[in-house]
C-alpha cells in the first residue's frame, strides 16, 4: 500500500495515492479510511478528494453508519470519468481497444495486420474513431493512446528495432506516426511490458513481492515487477530472454546456439516438428505469420483431441520453457509467474502443469516459498489492454521513485 506525505511539494503524488486507494477499494472508502491507509492528514485527504470529484474521477456514494459514530460518506471510482485507447501491433493482427478508468474494455477492434507501417497507422486511426463513435465517448475524454509492439524498442526515439516477422518496421517512428494519424498523445512500450502493466492495473495479486510475466507469441520475453512497479531496465528493454539456453540438444537458433528458449517455444519450431512427425501434413502453409498461427492452432487442437505425438511435441517445448522460467524466477526471487500473450490460450493446457511441476521440484528457493503460476487475468488481448494501461499507469500510478529528480519516464509523442 502506497503511503503519502504531507509535504506540499508532492501534492500530485498524494493525489495519485488517494486515487489508487479508491480505485482498489471496490466496496468503497471513506475519507477517514483513506487518511488511515495513506498516512495523510484528514484535511489533506478531504482537499484531494474534492479535487478528484471536481475532475470527475471519484464520486460520493451512500452514507454508511457503523456503531455510534457519525455516518461516513463512501467514495468510489468513477470509471467513466476518463478513457484510454490501446493498440497492440502483432505480426498477425492489430488489436485496438477503448478502456475506462478502471481498465475495463468497452470497445475492441481486431483486424489482420496490414502491410507496412503507413497502412497500420491508417487502420488504427479508423479503429479508434469507430470505437469512440460506438461508445459515445468524446475525444476530449480520452487521456491518450498507448502502443504495445514487439521489442526491443527505442523509447527515446519512439521506434521499434527489428521486430520479428514485421518486415519493413526496423526503426520506424511508431509513436510519431500514430500520433499524427490519430491526433492523440501516444506512449510506446514493449508488448511484454505493457502486458505486465495491465496485470498490475487490473488486480492486486502482483502488488507485493516480485512477479514475472512470461509473454508467448512469435517471440518470448519476460517482464519483472517488484511491489507493483515494473522494473524496466536502463533502456526499458529488460526481459529479452530469447537467447537463454534451456536445452543443449534443442533446435538450432539463429544466434548459433542450440536450445535457446525463444526458438524452443517459437511457432515456427513447433509447426516444423509437427510436420516432420506427421501430425500436420507436408506442405502445410507456414511461410507467413498468419499461416504459422493457423498451423499452431491445428497442432494444439490435435493435442487436445488426444494425438499423443502432438502432445509430445508441446510437452517437450513446455519442459524447455519451464527450465528457463525456473532460472529467471530464481534469479529475481519471484513469488508469482503469470503467462499470457497471443499464443497462450492454446498453449496453456500443455504448459501450465509442466511449469508448475518444474518450479515445485527444481526451483532453488522452493523450500523458502512456493511460486504461484497463473494465466493472465486480463485475457487474450492483454497486449492491447496493456497498451491502454500504459496511459492510465503513467498518469495515475503513484511511484516514490517519481519524487526523485532525474528519473527517466516514458516519452510521449504529441500530435
Amino acid at each position: 500500500m502506497r503511503r503519502g506525505t504531507n509535504l506540499p511539494r508532492v501534492g500530485g503524488f498524494n493525489q495519485m495515492v488517494v486515487l489508487d486507494q479508491v480505485r482498489r477499494s471496490p466496496d468503497g472508502s471513506s475519507r477517514s479510511e483513506l487518511a488511515a491507509s495513506t498516512g495523510l492528514s484528514l484535511q489533506a485527504v478531504s482537499n484531494i478528494v474534492a479535487r478528484l470529484i471536481a475532475l470527475g474521477y471519484v464520486v460520493e456514494g451512500e452514507r454508511r453508519a457503523e456503531g455510534r459514530g457519525k455516518p461516513r460518506t463512501m467514495l468510489y471510482l468513477e470509471a467513466q470519468g476518463a478513457f484510454a485507447l490501446g493498440v497492440h501491433i502483432d505480426p498477425v493482427v492489430v488489436t485496438s481497444v477503448l478502456v475506462d478508468l478502471d481498465g475495463r474494455t468497452m470497445e475492441k477492434v481486431v483486424e489482420p495486420t496490414p502491410d507496412g507501417p503507413g497502412a497500420v497507422a491508417d487502420a488504427v486511426a479508423g479503429a479508434t474513431a469507430a470505437m469512440l463513435d460506438r461508445a459515445g465517448v468524446d475525444r476530449s475524454a480520452v487521456l491518450g493512446l498507448g502502443v504495445a509492439a514487439p521489442g526491443p524498442v527505442d523509447l527515446a526515439a519512439g521506434t521499434v528495432i527489428r521486430p520479428p516477422l514485421l518486415d519493413g518496421w526496423d526503426e520506424v517512428p511508431v509513436r510519431d506516426l500514430l500520433a499524427a494519424a490519430t491526433g492523440f498523445d501516444v506512449v510506446l512500450d514493449k508488448d511484454v511490458s505493457a502486458a505486465m502493466v495491465a496485470e498490475l492495473w487490473r488486480g492486486n495479486r502482483m502488488l507485493r513481492g516480485t512477479s514475472l510475466f512470461f509473454y508467448t507469441g512469435f517471440g518470448v520475453a519476460v517482464a519483472v515487477a517488484h511491489d507493483g512497479e515494473l522494473l524496466a531496465g536502463s533502456s526499458r528493454n529488460a526481459g529479452e530472454v530469447g537467447h537463454l539456453v534451456v536445452d543443449n540438444d534443442g533446435p538450432l537458433c539463429g544466434c548459433g546456439n542450440r536450445g535457446c528458449i525463444g526458438i524452443s517455444a517459437a511457432p515456427s519450431t513447433l509447426v516444423a516438428e509437427a510436420v516432420a512427425a506427421g501430425v500436420l501434413p507436408r506442405g502445410t502453409p507456414a511461410s507467413t505469420p498468419s499461416e504459422l498461427d493457423a498451423a499452431l492452432t491445428k497442432l494444439c487442437r490435435a493435442a487436445a483431441d488426444g494425438d499423443a505425438v502432438a502432445s509430445g511435441i508441446l510437452a517437450v517445448s513446455a519442459r524447455r520453457v519451464a527450465r528457463g522460467i525456473t532460472v529467471v524466477a530464481d534469479l529475481v526471487d519471484a513469488g508469482v509467474v503469470v503467462f499470457g500473450g497471443p499464443a497462450w490460450a492454446r498453449l496453456a493446457p500443455h504448459y501450465l502443469p509442466v511449469v508448475r511441476r518444474e518450479l515445485a521440484l527444481q526451483a532453488t528457493l522452493r523450500e523458502v516459498h512456493a511460486v504461484e503460476v497463473l494465466g493472465s487475468a486480463v485475457g487474450e488481448h492483454v497486449g492491447a489492454v496493456g497498451a491502454a494501461s500504459l496511459v492510465l499507469d503513467g498518469l495515475f500510478t503513484p511511484r516514490p521513485s517519481g519524487l526523485v529528480g532525474g528519473v527517466a519516464t516514458r516519452a510521449v509523442a504529441h500530435p
